[in-house]
């Protein structure tokens, strides 16, 4: 009898043991650091938010990427359904954004200065002005190849039609669909005008200029921040430092851009690629004290 007790004793204590190891891992599991970063289907913030992905992952992150268009994802940072938004352009392009939700959202820092929005065609097109553009209707079909019908750069170019008079359509698809339409009227050397921004690599595949804006209604440089949901910094201070450090030039980000657009590879697979590859950037960019 003695020796039965003894075993059940010892069974429940081994018992014990087991689910206090089990409860532990579970605990560590849940306490690991999760960020949810959205993203649009523009190419810089495809290379930066997988960039700053395959980064946090490294730092022992568990990072979801959620895509959506523009409206929509300022909408998630303002309920607090994400966490970060690395393509705010300001002051014009996402301006009706932050005036909206400003005061549910938090501005990080400035991620890449010297950006551009404007109407792009290829450079063996024969006018150089807005203000041309009517005289050339037949040739560009009476349309203006842009993207997603939310961003900000087409509230701002139904702006430029309305402020110049413009007898065109403008026609809503999404970022990658824009660029196909370019390139195939560039091999059949045809006219086309796309609602254009720089960073781009399309710039550097393409023979491209911006039309001039009298008016400066698409307005002068522009920079472009992270912008997070209120309160980000104070929920994890490690992360909110890592993104407000978070600054490319252009080269390095053209360079990450060019890397994605011409592999056959992941997107994620390239970034980290191109993370192992510049480590003395990346580390510039990381806090000194550990995210755990």
């Amino acid at each position: 009898m003695k020796r039965i007790n003894v075993i059940l004793i010892s069974l429940i204590m081994i018992s014990a043991v087991l689910f206090s190891s089990c409860n532990s891992q579970g605990k560590k599991q849940e306490e690991k650091k999760k960020i949810t970063i959205a993203y649009v289907n523009w190419a810089e913030g495809i290379a930066m938010t997988n960039l700053a992905k395959a980064i946090l992952e490294q730092e022992g992150y568990e990072v979801e990427l959620r895509n959506a268009d523009v409206a929509p994802v300022f909408a998630s940072l303002a309920n607090g359904d994400a966490d970060v938004f690395m393509d705010t352009w300001l002051p014009v392009t996402h301006g009706s954004y932050l005036k909206e939700y400003g005061d549910k959202l938090d501005l990080l820092g400035v991620n890449y200065n010297g950006a551009r929005i404007g109407l792009v065609v290829p450079s063996y097109v024969e006018i150089n002005s807005i203000e041309e553009m009517n005289k050339a209707k037949d040739k560009f079909d009476g349309e203006i190849v842009g993207i997603d019908a939310g961003a900000g750069i087409m509230r701002t170019t139904e702006k430029v039609i309305e402020d110049y008079g413009l007898d065109y359509d403008l026609m809503s698809a999404s970022g990658p669909a824009m660029t196909a339409t370019l390139d195939k009227k560039i091999k059949n050397k045809e006219w086309v005008v796309v609602t254009g921004w720089a960073p781009h690599w399309k710039f550097a595949r393409y023979d491209l200029k911006f039309l001039e804006d009298p008016k400066n209604i698409f307005g002068n440089e522009e920079r472009i921040e992270t912008s997070a949901t209120k309160g980000f910094a104070k929920k994890d201070p490690f992360a909110a430092e890592f993104f407000t450090n978070f600054s490319m030039d252009n080269q390095q980000l053209a360079g990450l851009m060019d890397a994605i657009a011409h592999s056959k590879k992941d997107e994620a697979i390239v970034a980290k690629e191109w993370m192992e590859q510049n480590k003395d950037l990346v580390n510039s960019w990381l806090p000194k004290k550990p995210a755990k």
